[in-house]
């Protein structure tokens, strides 16, 4: 049995994620900060395909409650009868978009501390838990590479986030760890704000721009993290890889 813990699983691509990890095999152990009912019912669609899954509770922007979760993993491996995790992936965060001049301390301050802050603190808090050979997949994004107006916070994180990730991957290779990072594009979740929802008609604009014509779904970027979590990705690290079914080509 392989465990694997996945922040942010309460809704979009960390559910799906997890429900994805189980099926190939892994016990999860999934996080939410606000949505706990989003956690109950990734639980229970874990285990109706017969899985085992836990949620816990995760701040990723509390840097200083990192100690108290890794204890309560450690518990929870206890009760599976482990002492080591396989797989983490540092998907938690949020979007919002502000133009450059528009930009306030404030929420580059939060971008900060969710997006980059968070992964590195929290990789680093559960590294004595990371089993050697174990696999960690970092959620970027495709804003990365393509200036859209309105993400300047957001994308310098998350592209700060792939730097970090090669990084780890040096530091972390002589125990064997590989890191990667999952570039998603455009994708259908519940990022700021539900905003697919509230304006649908985004949705064909969004396909439009999409080589592959549609907006991206939790589950296609969900099945290239577990990819890259399990032994076909035994020989991939320090890799960005894009899941965005060619936006804005």
């Amino acid at each position: 049995m392989s465990v694997a813990i996945v922040t942010g699983g309460s809704s979009g691509i960390g559910w799906s994620t997890a429900v994805e990890l189980a099926r190939r095999g892994a016990s999860v152990i999934l996080t939410y900060s606000s949505n706990e009912e989003g956690a109950r019912n990734a639980v229970a669609a874990v285990e109706r395909d017969g899985g085992t899954a836990v949620a816990l509770p995760l701040d990723v922007g509390r840097s200083d409650t990192f100690g108290a979760f890794r204890d309560r993993v450690a518990e929870v491996l206890g009760g599976w009868g482990r002492e080591t995790v396989d797989v983490l992936v540092n998907n938690a965060g949020f979007a919002e978009t502000a133009l450059f001049p528009d930009l306030s301390e404030e929420l580059f301050d939060r971008f900060y501390r969710v997006l980059l802050k968070g992964p590195l603190f929290l990789t680093q808090t559960l590294l004595p838990l990371l089993s050697d050979g174990a696999a960690v997949i970092n959620t970027t994004s495709s804003s990365t590479q393509l200036a859209e107006p309105g993400y300047s916070g957001y994308a310098s994180m998350k592209g700060a986030l792939v730097v970090l990730t090669r990084y780890l991957a040096k530091e972390l290779s002589p125990r064997g760890i590989r890191v990667n990072s999952v570039s998603p594009g455009a994708t259908r979740t519940r990022l700021g704000g539900d905003a697919v929802e509230r304006f649908p008609e985004v949705v064909p604009v969004i396909a439009a721009r999409t080589a592959l014509g549609r907006m991206g779904e939790p589950e296609d970027v969900a099945v290239a993290i577990a990819a890259l979590a399990g032994e076909d990705g035994r020989w991939i690290t320090a890799q960005d890889v894009e899941v965005s079914g060619g936006f804005g080509l």
